[in-house]
C-alpha cells in the first residue's frame, strides 16, 4: 500500500512540473474578392504528409531530421485546421459562392470539389515557412469532365523568431494557396 502512495506521489509530481502546452492555430486572411467561382464548392479533407498528421507543431531541425515543438500544440487537428481555414480564406475570395468542407456537418451536391495533398508544411532553421502541396478542382458534374491539377510550392520568411512567427507565416503560406484555388476554381 505503501509503495502506491509513493508512485502515486511521485506521478503528481512529475505531472505538476509539466508545462502547460501553447496553443496555436492558423488564420484566415484576406484576398482579392472575385466573382466567377462555382455557385457550391466542397472542400475535400486535405491529405497530410504522415509528419505532420500530429498535435504538436513540426519544424526542421537540420538535414533530414525534423523536432517537435516541445509543450507548443496545435489547437485542433491539423488537417481539419487546414480545411476549415482554406474554407474560410475561399469564401471571402469567392464572393456568390458557398464554400464547405468534406469534414463539417453539411453535405450538399457541390458544383466544384477541391482536394488537397500537402506533402511539406513546415519552417526550416532560419524560420522560413515552405508549403508544398499538390491540388486537384474539379469543377461540373462528370469524375473526370473539368479538372484541373496543379502542384504549387510556396515559401515566405517568418516576420520574427519563435512560434507565433512562424504560424503567421504558415497563414500567410495558406492565404497565397488560396488565391492559386481560387483562380483553379474561376477557370484561370
Amino acid at each position: 500500500m505503501r509503495r502506491r502512495g509513493l508512485l502515486a506521489a511521485l506521478a503528481l509530481g512529475a505531472c505538476a512540473r509539466s508545462p502547460e502546452p501553447r496553443l496555436f492555430t492558423l488564420a484566415p486572411l484576406p484576398g482579392e474578392a472575385r466573382p466567377g467561382g462555382p455557385r457550391t464548392i466542397e472542400l475535400r479533407r486535405p491529405g497530410l504528409a504522415g509528419y505532420l498528421d500530429r498535435p504538436e507543431i513540426v519544424r526542421a531541425a537540420g538535414p533530414y531530421q525534423v523536432g517537435l515543438a516541445g509543450a507548443e500544440r496545435w489547437a485542433e487537428p491539423f488537417a481539419d485546421m487546414l480545411g476549415r481555414v482554406l474554407a474560410e480564406n475561399l469564401t471571402q475570395r469567392l464572393p456568390g459562392s458557398t464554400v464547405f468542407t468534406e469534414a463539417g456537418g453539411l453535405s450538399a451536391d457541390a458544383d466544384g470539389v477541391v482536394e488537397l495533398d500537402v506533402q511539406r508544411f513546415d519552417a526550416d532553421a532560419a524560420g522560413r515557412v515552405t508549403l508544398l502541396a499538390q491540388v486537384a478542382v474539379r469543377r461540373g458534374s462528370g469524375r473526370r469532365e473539368g479538372t484541373r491539377t496543379r502542384s504549387l510550392r510556396l515559401s515566405l520568411p517568418a516576420a520574427g523568431d519563435g512560434t507565433p512567427a512562424m504560424v503567421a507565416a504558415m497563414s500567410a503560406a495558406l492565404a497565397q494557396l488560396a488565391d492559386a484555388v481560387a483562380g483553379m476554381l474561376r477557370g484561370g
